[in-house]
């Protein structure tokens, strides 16, 4: 009996080897745009994390959620053109900074 529950086992886990296998290459349309979008949302999530507002909001979503309206009005304002150009400034320079600092190490 337990010969034959292992070999189940093993067998249930080959197939689930073949089935994600088999998802990862799916050339499908809407399975890549799929999969596109989630890669885009996983690295804006990083950019969160990167920019040290989880560790400041104590991983609270509705004060990142609010922060991130608060922003959207922000960029929305009378000033919109002024406040998303210091922000993209802000941004670049941030990326090169770490960029400079990983190629030294």
């Amino acid at each position: 009996m337990q010969a034959t529950a292992r070999a189940q086992t093993k067998l249930a886990q080959a197939v689930h080897r073949a089935e994600a296998g088999q998802r990862r290459t799916d050339t499908r349309g809407w399975v890549v745009q799929r999969r596109e979008r989630t890669r885009h949302l996983i690295e804006l999530g990083g950019l969160v994390h990167k920019a040290g507002l989880v560790d400041l909001t104590d991983d609270d979503r509705a004060t990142l959620y609010g922060a991130m309206l608060e922003l959207v009005a922000r960029a929305q304002g009378d000033d919109a053109g002024n406040v998303l150009a210091l922000w993209k400034r802000r941004g670049k320079r941030a990326f090169d900074t770490e960029a400079q600092g990983s190629e030294t190490v």
